[in-house]
């Protein structure tokens, strides 16, 4: 099993470890903007970069949330999509209040199954539900180019890491049918 730390302390990661070069578990989530299936991971028309934050209603996560964003307006054939434990409705009142309008937030909230897929579940700890703070990049063809489980959920990501990572599985795919690893 898989450990962070939250404020030092550390919590446990329920769920499916997944590897860089593994098949990205294909999830179906809601939309906070219309509680419509949002589904991420498989094969898709484009790469998706994938966001799990634990809640929006956090200081760390709604920068990461606003950073995501406006970079989301620069990245072309990119998906990206937020991903946390928070109820649509408490979702979509953040993006409203945020212009967050570059990118999809999603929720995980009815059965944790993104979460548990992808091996970020906090199983214990005072978060313990929600989702560890991770960065999942998937190619076309569904297979996981990138991933980072941030090690202290209350620090930021490696944004540059991430999105040159996105970038590079956009401009690899565009040079190969879509199924190379």
């Amino acid at each position: 099993m898989s450990t962070v730390t939250f404020k030092g302390g550390a919590c446990n990661l329920g769920g499916t470890a997944l590897k860089v070069g593994d098949a990205a578990p294909k999830v179906t989530l809601v939309n906070a903007k219309d509680l419509a299936d949002k589904v991420v991971g498989g094969a898709s028309n484009g790469v998706q970069l994938i966001i799990a934050v634990p809640s929006l209603d956090t200081p760390v996560c709604a920068t990461e949330t606003r950073r995501f964003n406006q970079e989301a307006a620069r990245l072309e054939g990119i998906e990206v999509t937020v991903v946390s434990m928070d109820l649509p409705f408490a979702a979509s009142r953040f993006c409203s209040a945020e212009g967050i309008d570059k990118l999809t937030v999603a929720s995980d909230f009815r059965n944790k199954a993104f979460a548990a897929a992808y091996g970020v579940l906090l199983a214990d700890g005072p978060l313990a539900g929600l989702t560890a703070r991770a960065i999942f990049v998937v190619k076309k063809n569904g297979t996981l180019a990138y991933k980072q489980i941030v090690p202290e959920i209350t620090s930021e990501p490696d944004y540059a890491a991430a999105l040159a990572a996105a970038k590079d599985a956009a401009f690899s795919g565009s040079k190969c049918c879509g199924s190379c690893a």
